[in-house]
């Protein structure tokens, strides 16, 4: 899955680099997307004892006599009994479903939008039991003949036995049948129910989305399985080891689409005479796949197509979109990024097509779903005329990723979601790989430095961090599930060589260990050396079975190397979980010595001596080449002198990737510190003379630090006057080479960094700048219907002029924003109306994320991220998120992904004692209603703004004389 909070997005895998096509270097990526989802939990048909009245028509067209169920909930059963557990007992297996499903487009006499569904699944016995446990959610139950929730049948010699008891189990989600007598071993069953579900907005399991095109509102049925809400949608069991074969048929009205993820057999028949005739449509039997990969969709959307090698591919959209022309961007690369990822997995693409569907509502960025992968509008609809570079490249991003997942992850599955990163870190690296393939000339692939390394290092370099890897028993909730879709689940790992594995697990489950065997059998048919004595088990283990990373200090004087385990605040190593592998690693170091590049060396033990290192004179060392490796260094004084050195003079023989990683690493250092802040100050100076977007978008992300910390403080001030000194040559260079701003930059890094220099140099207070933006956009507000901003530029234009601005500003904005029909427009709208300085424009703005009239759910959260990033906003975000905590966590449900963003996003900024105590005085108040996926997130938190007050103490007045030196005089 790819996220849909591009603060990232925003998470992980370590893994392997193949040099020569063989095992070279271990290396971590980072977050990607740091996902942001907003799911609601709406009110349900059924929740543990609600009822829906009057009786409902089945989806064969009778209707329903007996009563919709309340459940009977065993009120004395003990805890350890297997329906309290969240888990599946072992005892039995799917082998495939039949599900009819028929979804109502249109409100019933509640004012509720349901669906009606049949299903039966077959599965198998293999080991003796007296009951069964099937996931089921918000799902309110027919009672059979015999007064139970479902009817079991045997399909073998042996008669079923009758059911004793049955009732749902809301807590764990479980349907339960205590039966009379035991299931054989080796004996095959049927299931039957049929049910009820609320057709919500919620944005989980099978749910409704609604758009308005040509002044009529429109309503798709659509779902989102991932991670535990297929049990919303039919009962299943809902666990990814729990494969099985699925025949599905949807009723709809006509007129409408109807798709899944395996061709349609086409086979359309009414069941009511006009005008109330409903048509029914079955599709192929799928794959053997896990339930969470299930997706199935009714709409009126159109589509487009191309064939690639026998594969069909369609983009499906609202009709104006497509007659818009704005799937084509689509459509033209998927074929491209399906034939790379057939090449480079020494596969054949699994399935017969690739369909791929735009919503209006959608949890994450996007969705694996087998065959039919669905996506927000931003993340797969590309206009020219109103989407930016950054757009473009997102889109061609989350296309790879997902169509990675193709294989890795749909075709092979993991056992457990503790094992998520196997997946999620996977694609979250080859994604560069499909998109790079697919737009050659972006170089994409160095972004993933600041795209995901840089990222993701900030979160493990908490002592709150996490291991890649997790125990199977220490997950069990779905909201522990939901809470590994993080940065360091998504982005820890390299790989390259996949076809023996992926053709050895085909339609099965795995375990990670199974990977290292593969890749250990690659190693050994190469020839390729590991370290003495070492295996991909042993160097890979330490990589995931234990939290953090290493920070590698060289002492250029003397040869020795030493590694330690890498914490942002060092007092917290106390809290730090133990490791059996004590917090060492296996570590690859790729270096050059005075722009010469070395054989690479290991470092296997926590010091070693390596002569090599030692230099003298004016020559330099530089490891971790091209960042190839994922850990932090550290140098002696000496040789970090020398290397500020190279920066100020001749900054060119340092590898563009390396500066950013200089400048990145000095930062992090010094908040650790390795070093003090002064010298990882020091490192932005020679940015007067850079003009490549690496360096300074890695400066940039560090000093958004030191205005977190300081912009409430006097310091503030002469840090803009710092920073403006050192943008100025950057805005005028894109001024020269941009004909005076009416041109657009050729290079893909050059857009990004055009769009960063009017950024800083407008926020700053550079009149030049504000002149151009103001113009600009007052320009707009005077002609409406021609938006003279160019698409690369909206998000920062708009920003600074409504920061600028007042209400009219502001207004015109809003207006804006509601008139959008291209959702990439109205994401940068939606950003840049937090920008405005007006208390009480943003006050009412947070009032909106609550009428998803006004703000789509999917948005809610945030946008109040946004509105806690501009400083005056900051304190009013977390005042409105604490007063309505209990309503947010209730309407977006406890397994929401986007909890740990939005707590993340909203205390940022504290640094105070005082905000430390409303921290823990909210984890306090709250920990009756929970935090769901964001649990972790509060702890984090905590843990930031501690080390952050810390920082501030013993920083403060260094960082203010050194910025006090070091701007110009006038």
């Amino acid at each position: 899955m790819g996220g849909g909070f591009y603060i990232s997005k925003f998470v992980g895998v370590v893994g392997i680099v193949f040099g020569a096509g063989a095992v070279a270097t271990v290396i971590a990526l980072a977050v990607v997307y740091s996902q942001e989802v907003a799911k609601n939990e709406a009110v349900s048909p059924t929740n543990g004892g609600s009822t829906i009245k009057p009786p409902v028509t089945t989806p064969g067209g009778s209707t329903v006599k007996p009563q919709i169920t309340t459940p009977v909930i065993p009120t004395t059963a003990p805890s350890n009994e297997p329906w309290d557990k969240y888990r599946l007992p072992d005892t039995l297996k799917p082998d495939h479903y039949n599900l009819t499903l028929w979804p109502r487009l249109t409100v019933n006499a509640q004012d509720l939008y349901i669906f009606t569904g049949k299903s039966y699944v077959v599965f198998q016995c293999v080991k003796e039991t007296d009951l069964i446990l099937i996931h089921s959610n918000k799902l309110n139950y027919t009672k059979w003949g015999d007064d139970h929730l479902a009817k079991l049948s045997a399909l073998g010699s042996t008669p079923a036995p009758t059911i004793k008891k049955s009732w749902l189990q809301p807590t764990t989600q479980f349907l339960v049948l205590e039966l009379n007598g035991k299931l054989a071993v080796g004996e095959s069953y049927q299931l039957d129910t049929v049910f009820v579900g609320e057709l919500a907005d919620d944005l989980g399991g099978f749910y409704r989305s609604v758009y308005t095109e040509e002044g009529e509102e429109k309503v798709v049925a659509t779902t989102q399985m991932q991670p535990t809400d297929a049990r919303k949608a039919f009962p299943c069991f809902d666990e990814p080891a729990m494969k099985a074969i699925f025949h599905i048929t949807l009723l709809h009205p006509p007129m409408t689409k109807c798709c899944i993820m395996i061709l349609i057999k086409t086979s359309y028949c009414p069941l009511f005479s006009f005008p109330n005739s409903f048509w029914r449509t079955s599709f192929d039997k799928t794959k053997k796949m896990s339930t969470y990969l299930l997706a199935f969709i009714v709409s009126d959307y159109d589509y487009i197509n191309s064939t690639n090698d026998n594969v069909l591919i369609r983009i499906y959209a609202r009709k104006k979109a497509i007659a818009d022309g704005q799937g084509e961007y689509a459509l033209s690369k998927t074929g491209p990024i399906l034939k790379f990822f057939e090449k480079y997995y020494n596969a054949t693409y699994p399935l017969p097509k690739s369909d791929q569907i735009a919503l209006p509502d959608f949890n994450a960025g996007a969705m694996e779903n087998w065959g039919l992968i669905t996506y927000r509008e931003t993340a797969l609809l590309y206009d020219p005329k109103m989407s930016s570079n950054s757009n473009k490249e997102r889109i061609a991003t989350i296309i790879a990723h997902e169509l990675a997942h193709m294989w890795f992850g749909n075709l092979v599955t993991l056992r457990w979601w503790n094992d998520l990163w196997l997946n999620e870190g996977f694609a979250s690296y080859v994604e560069y790989l499909g998109a790079n393939e697919a737009e050659p000339d972006w170089n994409i692939k160095d972004l993933i430095v600041l795209g995901d390394v840089h990222r993701v290092f900030a979160v493990d370099a908490l002592a709150s961090s996490h291991p890649l890897s997790s125990r199977e028993e220490d997950i069990q909730k779905p909201e522990q599930i939901s809470e590994l879709f993080d940065a360091i689940s998504y982005s820890k790992v390299r790989s390259s060589v996949f076809s023996t594995y992926l053709n050895t697990f085909a339609y099965d489950n795995t375990v990670y260990t199974d990977l290292w065997d593969h890749l250990q059998m690659a190693v050994n048919s190469t020839g390729t050396s590991l370290p003495t004595g070492q295996t991909v088990h042993s160097i890979m283990n330490r990589w995931v079975l234990q939290m953090g990373f290493p920070v590698v200090t060289i002492n250029t004087t003397t040869g020795l190397i030493n590694q330690q385990h890498f914490l942002l605040d060092p007092s917290t190593a106390g809290s730090v979980p133990p490791s059996d592998f004590k917090y060492e690693w296996i570590v690859p170091i790729r270096w050059m010595k005075t722009g010469v590049v070395q054989q690479q060396t290991w470092l296997e033990d926590k010091t070693a001596h390596k002569p090599d290192m030692i230099v003298t004179g004016n020559n330099w060392i530089l490891a971790n080449l091209n960042v190839s490796g994922y850990y932090r260094v550290n140098y002696d004084n000496t040789n970090w002198e020398r290397l500020l050195g190279v920066l100020s003079s001749h900054h060119e023989s340092i590898p563009v990737i390396n500066r950013a990683q200089l400048v990145d690493d000095a930062f992090n250092l010094a908040r650790a510190k390795y070093i003090n802040t002064t010298l990882a100050l020091r490192t932005t100076k020679y940015l007067r003379s850079e003009r490549e977007y690496m360096p300074w978008e890695s400066a940039l992300d560090n000093l958004d630090f030191f205005y977190l910390m300081f912009d409430r403080s006097e310091i503030y001030g002469i840090m803009q006057t710092y920073l403006k000194y050192q943008i100025e040559p950057l805005f005028k260079h894109f001024g020269n080479i941009t004909g005076n701003w009416t041109e657009v930059p050729t290079g893909h890094m050059d857009q990004y960094n055009q769009a960063n220099a009017i950024r800083v140099a407008c926020s700053t207070g550079m009149e030049e700048c504000q002149t151009l933006t103001k113009g600009w956009y007052s320009q707009w507000m005077k002609d409406s219907a021609n938006n003279p901003i160019h698409p690369n530029l909206r998000t920062t234009v708009y920003c600074s002029a409504i920061a600028a601005g007042g209400a009219a500003e502001w207004e015109f904005g809003w207006d804006q924003f509601k008139a959008a029909t291209i959702a990439i427009e109205a994401d940068k709208l939606r950003s840049a109306l937090a920008c405005t300085k007006q208390p009480w424009l943003l006050n009412k703005y947070l009032e909106y994320t609550l009428d998803a009239n006004k703000i789509r759910k999917q948005d809610a959260t945030s946008t109040i991220v946004y509105i806690a990033s501009n400083v005056v906003g900051q304190s009013l975000a977390w005042d409105f998120m604490r007063d309505r905590w209990n309503y947010i966590f209730t309407q977006y449900g406890g397994g929401s992904f986007s909890f740990s963003n939005l707590i993340n996003g909203v205390t940022k900024r504290f640094s105070t004692e005082f905000e430390l105590k409303q921290l823990k005085q909210f984890q306090a108040d709250n920990s009756e209603v929970g935090f769901g996926s964001g649990t972790l997130a509060v702890s984090q938190s905590i843990e930031r703004t501690t080390a952050n007050i810390k920082w501030v103490a013993e920083n403060k007045d260094s960082v203010q004389t050194w910025f006090t030196t070091e701007v110009p005089k006038e």
